[in-house]
């Protein structure tokens, strides 16, 4: 099902619950089996009215969140992100979250509530989620500092943000 579709089912009110409880945690993939992030050179506003893409954080270990404003679980990712972010940045950690909302203004509104202390971008046209596979919000990458999607996982989980961090760490130590 494309990202598209799965917007045009939430305009029509049709929730997507379902995917965004579920959870898809992957183990850290090996360096060769590891695929490159699809799109790096993509550049995307972010909401402080800059300009970024993923390729601006090569040589970092990069969690990349796929979000929207109206996704429950994503209220609850991003105080822990924020953490992250401070615990880990001088180790080379970047959170860099996209907003899929159509309307910036929506991901801006929830910003006001929940503040993010991290790299907000804003991905109003969908060019990123299906390249990734984007099933569910949130949707997280984790990826190296060669630009390999290590990791990734489906919804948010507060009792498996142990597993979560225990493969940021062991990347930030390759």
């Amino acid at each position: 099902m494309s990202f598209l579709f799965k917007k045009q089912l939430v305009a029509a009110g049709i929730t997507l619950t379902v995917l965004s409880t579920q959870v898809a945690a992957s183990e850290l993939q090996s360096v060769q089996q590891a695929q490159l992030a699809p799109m790096s050179q993509v550049s995307l506003p972010d909401v402080n009215g800059g300009v970024a893409s993923l390729s601006d954080f090569k040589g970092k270990v990069v969690l990349v969140d796929f979000w929207a404003s109206w996704c429950g679980p994503c209220r609850q990712s991003f105080p822990w992100m924020n953490q992250l972010q401070d615990t880990y940045r001088a180790e080379g950690l970047e959170v860099v979250a996209i907003n899929l909302d159509q309307e910036a203004e929506l991901a801006k509104a929830f910003l006001q509530d929940v503040p993010a202390q991290f790299t907000v971008l804003l991905d109003t046209d969908a060019q990123l989620p299906d390249e990734y596979g984007v099933m569910g919000m949130p949707s997280s990458y984790l990826i190296d500092r060669n630009g390999k999607i290590r990791a990734q996982h489906i919804g948010f989980h507060s009792d498996r943000v142990k597993d979560y961090e225990d493969s940021i760490k062991a990347l930030l130590a390759e």
